[in-house]
């Protein structure tokens, strides 16, 4: 289908909404909703408790509300008034898709339509598509596109049970309960043919044949489809394949991946679409290079001569450097599920597993990584210490290459300001920075204006953000008393007794081990001397799932959740189960202290962090990742050296002293000194400091622009500009 055509579709009014209301639902299935601040308020205002009962789910609230409460909103000046400017606003964006960067500055690539592939998005809580970091980004992703005018169509799945909820036992394990969507609270809609049928393609598994339907999604101006096996004609088995995230079973993941690679290209076809580059975000899709290769060589063409159009036009985005992070499959899969394919190709067996054999001293593995490098001209780590890992990492698929010369670049990650930005922070940039400050994220020396924010209105947004932080998370816990399933000690150990103004360090993310999650409970005593200083009080918040197949991670969670119920840290210390975006928002934007204690250089790139700076929190991160091209001394801390160990005991033990020595001396002073107004005027120095030099820098919209300019343009057909 169409760029524009598709831009054109809108959703009908079906819940028998108010006539003057009635675009309330229109505006439900346009996520472009979760990044326009006041978009919210349409909803809330109506009913803030359905409101929160629905985890701010507008396509379940809608369901949901009382019809008085529509009907009273209607009659109330004020709520039509911010009905109008919402609404206003969304036709606005919606009308300038033809006036957006991309297309005043590539007005003639407007046609060639960008295809981008991800196996999880992270767009909202109401959609449990994602499992963490990746998603996160790629939701981001298609976002920015949305916002600078992209032709991008974003291709993934609809689990349809989503990603795990996560339960926290008395004794600290984590137990994963599995529950199934309601697709008709879903900002989501089945994509149909002519006749008004459900829209399939065919894709082979083994011995037979799955059909695949799709879901559409609108992100903004961006199209993301969604892919789902959950067919009646399937078997029972094929009709679960997309139902979870992550399967640790081979066969599930194989076919997984096949349907996603494979289906989605087929999927696109089937709607209309003909992408001039692809985009592979991580090597979970990179069987669509094969099915594009297919597509040429039945056509007529010679393998090589389809291999040599499909790189060119692919891009390939590596995100780890931790092997277990890349999916390799044994050769025997290979022979059950491509036996029948690799003749399509053009190709025998021995020349098909050469295109990703992965020889190591356990055996041969049919490697997905491979398989995506190999098919792409156009490669990126997502930091530059990961660009230079990667490109010693897989030095070996380039024999006749130095390594720094492996054809592997970098394109730092970044976030999706909008949707990260407390409305309250985004208020004071609006009034200090610019009015327009949302259209100049990218630009630096929009930023230089953050000095004229006024300490007094800086201090007093972080301590409202905190209030709003605790009172959530003391929210959360008195459910869990009044049920009476958890032991009173998990009440307290799930942020009770947080207290607004302490000082407020968080750590939220997966929990692998790499990651050492525990560094800060190296010394427990230490640790416990540090939260109960008498006037100076430190608060740590954890939050994080480990995947449900990882042992280690899940002990990991158990170590640290018997610290947090020790009742010498009198509450000071708090595990938040169940780690979401909607949990996200409320720590990157409320704690002081945005820790990361990743075993360097494992850390490929990180996010949260980016956008705790972007809220005015200060990072305590170990110069990894994003990290290590962000700090400047003066806005935020690095914990250790980069100097790197061989001995892993070794490396913590000198990490966690650099990081106690940081609290003792720095930090924990630092946030408690006063001057004469009451301020902590060298604190919040620091905090403009951070956002001044890391908001536009780590923005999504400076990341998108580096893929067009560095990736997207050079994939393209006749890539010179003109």
């Amino acid at each position: 289908m169409p760029f524009d055509e598709y831009l054109s579709q809108k959703p009908p009014n079906q819940f028998n909404l108010p006539q003057r209301i009635r675009r309330l639902s229109e505006l439900s299935y346009n996520l472009w909703w979760t990044w326009y601040s006041e978009a919210e308020r349409a909803y809330r205002f109506i009913d803030p408790v359905v409101w929160e009962s629905t985890r701010h789910n507008p396509v379940r609230f809608l369901r949901q509300v009382d019809r008085q409460k529509l009907d009273a909103a209607t009659q109330d000046r004020g709520y039509l008034e911010i009905y109008d400017r919402v609404l206003g606003a969304f036709d606005q964006y919606m009308a300038d898709s033809r006036q957006t960067w991309y297309t005043d500055t590539y007005p003639e690539r407007v046609h060639q339509p960008i295809a981008y592939f991800s196996t999880e998005y992270g767009l909202h809580e109401t959609m449990p598509i994602y499992a963490g970091g990746l998603g996160v980004l790629s939701g981001d992703h298609i976002k920015e596109a949305s916002d600078l005018g992209i032709p991008l169509v974003a291709v993934g799945f609809l689990y349809t049970q989503g990603y795990f909820v996560q339960h926290i036992t008395e004794d600290g394990w984590q137990e994963a309960e599995n529950k199934n969507l309601a697709f008709q609270d879903l900002p989501v809609f089945p994509v149909v043919d002519e006749h008004g049928n459900r829209l399939t393609v065919n894709v082979k598994l083994a011995d037979r044949d799955v059909q695949v339907c799709m879901w559409r999604v609108q992100v903004g101006r961006t199209p993301l489809y969604l892919l789902d096996t959950n067919v009646e004609q399937n078997l029972d088995t094929d009709r679960s394949l997309t139902a979870r995230l992550y399967t640790s079973d081979l066969d599930s993941r194989i076919s997984q991946e096949i349907i996603l690679g494979i289906g989605g290209v087929r999927a696109l076809r089937a709607l209309g679409y003909n992408p001039c580059a692809w985009h592979m975000n991580e090597g979970h899709s990179a069987f669509m290079a094969l099915e594009r290769i297919r597509e040429m060589t039945t056509s007529g063409k010679s393998f090589e001569t389809a291999l040599g159009k499909v790189k060119a036009s692919t891009i390939f985005t590596t995100h780890t450097p931790v092997p277990a992070g890349h999916d390799e499959f044994p050769l025997t899969f290979i022979d059950q599920y491509f036996r029948t394919y690799w003749p399509q190709l053009g190709l025998d067996r021995d020349s098909f597993i050469d295109l990703a054999l992965h020889t190591q001293e356990w055996g041969e593995r049919f490697s997905m990584a491979i398989l995506a490098f190999r098919m792409a001209a156009h490669c990126n780590g997502v930091s530059e210490i990961h660009g230079g890992v990667a490109r010693k990492m897989w030095s070996f698929l380039w024999p006749d290459k130095k390594i720094e010369e492996v054809p592997i670049c970098h394109i730092t990650n970044g976030i999706h300001t909008s949707t990260w930005v407390a409305r309250q922070m985004g208020e004071l940039f609006k009034e200090f920075l610019a009015a327009n400050w949302e259209t100049r994220i990218d630009d630096p020396k929009l930023w230089e204006h953050i000095e004229r924010v006024p300490d007094r209105a800086l201090w007093e947004v972080r301590h409202h953000l905190k209030r709003k932080m605790t009172d959530y998370l003391r929210g959360r816990a008195r459910p869990q008393w009044q049920q009476g399933k958890d032991h009173p000690v998990q009440v307290i150990a799930s942020g009770a007794l947080l207290e607004p103004y302490a000082l407020t360090i968080g750590f939220a993310r997966r929990f692998a081990t790499y990651k050492r999650a525990n560094l800060i409970l190296h010394d427990p005593d230490r640790l416990l001397h540090l939260l109960n200083q008498s006037g100076m009080p430190v608060q740590i918040i954890f939050a994080g799932k480990a995947h449900p197949a990882d042992e280690p991670g899940k002990r990991l969670i158990q170590e640290i959740y018997r610290q947090v119920k020790r009742a010498e840290n009198g509450g000071r210390l708090v595990f938040v189960e169940d780690y979401d975006m909607n949990l996200a928002r409320y720590l990157i934007q409320g704690v002081d202290v945005w820790l990361n204690t990743p075993r360097r250089p494992n850390e490929a790139s990180g996010t949260s962090g980016q956008k705790a700076a972007l809220n005015g929190v200060l990072n305590f991160s170990i110069l990894d990742g994003w990290w290590s091209e962000g700090f400047d001394g003066e806005n935020g801390w690095a914990i250790g050296t980069l100097e790197e160990f061989n001995n892993p005991q070794a490396q913590d033990d000198a990490d966690a002293e650099s990081l106690y020595q940081i609290l003792e001396n720095e930090i924990i002073p630092l946030y408690y000194q006063r001057s004469a107004d009451g301020l902590p005027s060298e604190w919040l120095r620091r905090v403009k400091h951070a956002i001044q030099t890391l908001a536009p820098r780590f923005s999504m919209r400076r990341m998108v622009k580096e893929y067009v300019n560095d990736m997207y343009l050079p994939a393209l057909p006749n890539n010179k500009k003109e």
